[in-house]
């Protein structure tokens, strides 16, 4: 990978590995820290990646990244990740983005990255396994146990709108 691929990368995918990251984590200091160590990652192995690979690359990094800042984040506080704060807006799409939030709360961190990924970013399941390290099939079941949650609360009368 040259300089020039690097840079357009970095012009393509950043925005794109951002907004998974915070969607994931839901705080903007730690996903631009994750983002920047994703791209300083590509920086370093630009011999070893190949330009048609590179977004894989950085989503798997990033992704690995996150996961480890997780971890991290657990042991240190033992406590939960707080909630994205909502800006204001219209009500019903506050109400509506507030259920969804407590929604994808509802899922541990593998399906929620996997949702992200799959309906969010548009992956296909062997590019989801490859970030991942699941096997496709592990996606598949992964990603129905979480829709299967999604849709059980979604579905029950509180939430319906």
């Amino acid at each position: 990978m040259t300089e020039k691929e690097y840079n357009y990368c970095v012009d393509i995918y950043a925005d794109n590995v951002y907004r998974f990251i915070v969607k994931n984590l839901r705080h903007e200091e730690d996903a631009r820290d994750i983002v920047q160590t994703a791209f300083e990652k590509l920086w370093r192995n630009r011999e070893n990646v190949e330009n048609e690979k590179s977004k894989s690359y950085l989503f798997t990094v990033a992704y690995n990244q996150m996961i480890d800042h997780i971890r991290k984040v657990k042991r240190i506080s033992h406590r939960e990740i707080s909630a994205d704060e909502m800006k204001p807006g219209h009500q019903k799409n506050t109400n509506l983005k507030k259920v969804l939030m407590e929604a994808l709360n509802r899922l541990n961190e593998t399906q929620r990255s996997l949702v992200m990924l799959k309906d969010y970013e548009g992956y296909n399941y062997s590019e989801i396994g490859e970030i991942t390290g699941l096997t496709e099939s592990q996606v598949k079941v992964y990603l129905h146990r979480a829709r299967l949650t999604l849709r059980n609360y979604l579905v029950s009368p509180e939430n319906v709108m």
